[in-house]
């Protein structure tokens, strides 16, 4: 959320990074509002004052004899309790506009970088550098033909249990996912990171505080009897874990890995990806994510970028980096470097982890700060993923298809699945 104080004293530099993101709300009435809030404040602050020097003078008259009915006595009081009764009414004011306020900041999305590149949509993206050599040959599969020759997936029976975008794994599929998803897991921790087993459920306050709410509610799936959501990222309770907290500087910066099953109606994005394991309502994801001190966050983003580069690396997986234009960010995102992994049998790059720094976006929605001597401020937050787990699947059934119709994998995953190749059925 953005800075209040900054909507007051410096409306057009908001505007002017809104514009990089390509939009263009009226803060008018929300810069309206936020003066008008302010002077109510001061003019609150001096009834208040006027109140206490009244109450002062009733008691300095009592103390000195003066009866309780006297004259003077009740037109102090008379005077206080109209003074009362004005603070009540500008508070209610106050306090309406607090809301509105809080109503429309939410709804506004983060600022830019400065090292953010100007751009208006994907196509002005910038390559920042690219790893392995990818896999480029005539007749290669996609990675759901693999997995129909080699029953790793069924979709037509997960249909009927749930809905279209639904996938069930089985045998070697499920075998694979899980091993990938504890490679990935002990990959992180190893390189420093807290593993972490949230809840999947979240409530409101949750989503709006890491910025899914207000604006993707309709991407959500919703509990109907409580205030609960399946959540759309890890990054949502971890985010939450900290929520209106004091964090001390010298235990900055605090690191999580965490899996957990992701939910996402992928509202508008029907006829895109319906076949195989890149697009689902359903999904595993390695969330990775970052507490850190603001005169860091620009050292931890390259970091948290790395880690999730280094599983690719480590699985033997082409991909390459890219950085974000302002046009194409996140809503809670500063800045952003996508990871894309090449899909051989697509022949095409496809995301598999965006890796953003919110600066003190999501803590100020969420309230959590870090004390550095005697100093509060707002902290930074990051998030990516590493990674997200199907696609990674996707990539390694593509990367590793044989002619005979097997498949092989990088040696790091043979501890974790029991087999360094996946066979048809015989």
């Amino acid at each position: 959320m953005l800075d209040q104080r900054l909507l007051r004293e410096n409306p057009d530099l908001i505007a002017q990074q809104l514009a990089r993101r390509g939009t263009a709300p009226d803060l008018g009435p929300l810069c309206r509002m936020a003066v008008e809030q302010r002077d109510l404040e001061e003019h609150r602050n001096s009834l208040q004052a006027e109140g206490n020097g009244i109450g002062r003078d009733v008691g300095q008259l009592l103390r000195n004899g003066t009866a309780a009915d006297d004259p003077a006595v009740v037109d102090l009081r008379e005077r206080g309790n109209r003074l009362k009764q004005q603070i009540a009414d500008v508070d209610e004011r106050v306090k309406e506009l607090g809301r509105g306020l809080l109503d429309g900041l939410r709804s506004l999305p983060n600022l830019p970088s400065a090292a953010t590149p100007d751009g208006r949509s994907e196509a002005d993206n910038v390559e920042r550098h690219r790893w392995g050599t990818p896999r480029q040959e005539e007749g290669l599969l996609e990675h759901w033909q693999i997995a129909e020759r080699l029953g790793l997936f069924e979709n037509e029976r997960s249909v009927r249990i749930a809905q279209s975008r639904f996938v069930t794994l089985m045998g070697a599929g499920a075998r694979l996912e899980r091993g990938l998803i504890a490679f990935m897991l002990d990959h992180h921790g190893r390189n420093g990171y807290r593993e972490m087993a949230p809840p999947i459920l979240v409530n409101s306050a949750s989503l709006t505080g890491s910025g899914q709410l207000p604006k993707f509610a309709d991407e959500s799936f919703r509990c109907a009897d409580d205030d609960l959501w399946l959540t759309p990222t890890a990054e949502v309770p971890l985010t939450a874990f900290h929520r209106d907290e004091v964090i001390a500087a010298d235990q900055l910066p605090l690191r999580y890995v965490a899996h957990t099953p992701c939910f996402r109606r992928e509202a508008g994005s029907y006829g895109r990806d319906t076949r195989g394991l890149i697009r689902l309502h359903q999904f595993n994801k390695v969330e990775l994510y970052w507490f850190c001190h603001p005169d860091q966050s620009d050292a931890a983003h390259e970091q948290l970028t790395r880690d999730a580069e280094g599983i690719l690396e480590a699985l033997g997986l082409p991909y390459r980096r890219l950085e974000l234009c302002s046009g194409d960010l996140g809503f809670s995102a500063a800045r952003t470097f996508d990871l894309e992994v090449w899909l051989a049998g697509a022949g095409a790059y496809r995301e598999i982890s965006s890796c953003s720094t919110c600066g003190e976006f999501q803590a100020r929605r969420s309230a959590i700060r870090c004390r550095d001597g005697k100093t509060t401020r707002l902290l930074h937050t990051l998030n990516g993923s590493g990674l997200a787990v199907g696609r990674t699947m996707a990539a390694l059934l593509e990367h590793g298809q044989q002619p005979d119709g097997s498949v092989t994998l990088p040696e790091v995953l043979v501890p974790y699945v029991g087999s360094d190749r996946l066979l048809p059925p015989p």
